[in-house]
């Protein structure tokens, strides 16, 4: 903390009135971070992030299984005739 010399009761109220808003600004900061933290961990955000990696995955899955069928329907449709 910084020591101040006040020459007047108007230099103390300035500095009072200055430290005040600072007070302000920093609860309007706490609050701000607090509501997008609780935005953050909201169970739809989660589930959401989640979400994209499931899908992804599921998608990947369906995929290969897709590639996996219908390339082993296509080598029993190709006969070879020696």
């Amino acid at each position: 903390m910084t020591k101040y010399k006040y020459n007047s009761f108007k230099e103390i109220d300035e500095r009072l009135k200055i430290l005040g808003l600072q007070k302000e600004i920093d609860k309007e900061n706490i609050k701000w971070n607090l509501n997008r933290s609780k935005n953050y961990l909201c169970p739809t955000n989660i589930v959401g992030g989640f979400g994209g990696f499931l899908q992804t995955l599921i998608l990947t899955f369906i995929t290969k299984k897709l590639f996996k069928k219908f390339s082993k329907k296509s080598a029993k449709h190709k006969t070879v005739n020696v």
